[in-house]
């Protein structure tokens, strides 16, 4: 018998008291925590912070305001609208006021940590379209089990432990695949890359020698609802709908383009090779489908060099990664096509080429298999977690005698 089920056994065999969490929580508003500027430097001292995925969104010099979190007296951050949370024991300051900063409310009844791992284990999904407040109308109500507190401590005890080795394996993991990513990609450039080597026989040819182009197009205003969707629609490529690797369009388009539209735009068949020139610069794909395809998007097309297409968008995807660094504007990176023009590619025989192909394309299913195959270890770990996490926090409620 474990230390745990020796507690339970001895300290409350007949269950445990069920409360309302804003029993034993207190909530604060966060207005006065605002940040007031957003120009983050990492420099500065105080983080940022948001319930949501991000957690940190920057660092702010600003000193007023801050809300003293520390490891004797941590909060919760909690995201008003998407019940999204955070445990936070530093100083910080927060976006936004849609959220509310918990805190423990009787520390003799409730350890906070408890609570939040009690938190964690609540099921409810809000329903986004109604944008209602949750904590006080909602989630405040939920009751969880409030169990003696040497048994909630030693819960807190084996809950952290397995974060922290679930932790310590994520990132063994993410460590293991960004080596192996490495070492592709620096076989991959020594492969694409003519400049240092005599034996191999070249031409360096600009991309407009190389084959004949044009951007996509799409009827104006997007936001024109008969250009989307219909009974005759057909897969509409924009940069989102570009992979960020293995050179290919997303399984399906986020957007259908309707048959009234389709005259407006520019169709490309299957086995084009497109890449992006806006935003994510530099995202290759050769089609696996017919489609339809955005501005923000060049189709190479009639190519005037005896050339192999998976070498060429090989080729146009190390290229469009080194300029893409330099690339005009600020916010929204731009790469024209009188710039790519005269980007300068090799061109060797096309049996070097189809050489390099076969050697790249074995690399990238490597690459892919290793990054599923973390994914799928990353999530099995994660659902091992939740699982021994609600069960250890699974009890009997007592019932009061009358």
């Amino acid at each position: 018998m474990s230390k745990l089920e020796k507690l339970i056994a001895e300290l409350c065999p007949n269950g445990v008291k069920y409360v309302a969490l804003k029993k034993v929580i207190n909530y604060e508003q966060p207005t006065k925590y605002i940040v007031k500027s957003t120009n983050y430097d990492d420099n500065y001292d105080t983080p940022v912070l948001t319930a949501g995925q991000t957690f940190i969104l920057g660092y702010t010099d600003e000193t007023e305001g801050i809300c003293h979190a520390s490891k004797e007296n941590p909060v919760i951050i909690f995201d008003d609208f998407t019940t999204s949370f955070h445990w936070v024991d530093f100083r910080f300051k927060i976006k936004s006021s849609a959220m509310k900063i918990l805190s423990i409310n009787d520390a003799n009844a409730a350890d906070f940590r408890y609570l939040y791992y009690a938190i964690s284990c609540i099921c409810y999904q809000p329903d986004f379209s109604k944008h209602e407040r949750q904590w006080i109308g909602k989630y405040s109500k939920f009751r969880v089990p409030l169990p003696p507190l040497s048994i909630q401590r030693e819960i807190i005890r084996i809950l952290d432990n397995f974060t922290k080795l679930t932790t310590e394996l994520t990132t063994e993991l993410t460590t293991e695949f960004t080596a192996r990513k490495k070492q592709y990609e620096y076989y991959r450039d020594n492969l694409l890359n003519f400049h240092n080597s005599e034996a191999r026989e070249t031409t360096w040819t600009t991309l407009g020698e190389v084959a004949e182009y044009r951007r996509g197009s799409f009827p104006q205003p997007y936001g024109n609802k008969e250009w989307y969707d219909g009974e005759d629609a057909m897969p509409f490529v924009q940069v989102a709908d570009v992979a960020n690797d293995g050179m290919c369009l997303n399984e399906k388009t986020k957007q259908q383009i309707s048959g009234l539209a389709q005259p407006k735009s520019v169709f490309v068949p299957k086995g084009t090779v497109l890449v992006t020139l806006q935003g994510s610069i530099g995202r290759v794909a050769l089609t696996q489908y017919d489609s339809y395809v955005d501005r923000t998007l060049a189709i190479f097309t009639d190519y005037k060099v005896e050339i192999n297409k998976r070498y060429f968008a090989y080729q146009i995807e190390r290229k469009f990664g080194i300029e893409k660094e330099t690339a005009r504007g600020s916010t929204l990176k731009t790469i024209t096509k009188e710039e790519f023009t005269k980007f300068k590619i090799p061109v060797p025989s096309l049996p070097e080429q189809e050489r390099i192909v076969a050697i790249l394309d074995r690399f990238d299913a490597l690459t892919s298999d290793l990054t599923q195959g973390l994914s799928a270890e990353i999530d099995a770990r994660r659902k091992q977690y939740e699982y021994y996490r609600d069960k250890l926090l699974t009890f009997q409620e007592l019932k009061e005698v009358s």
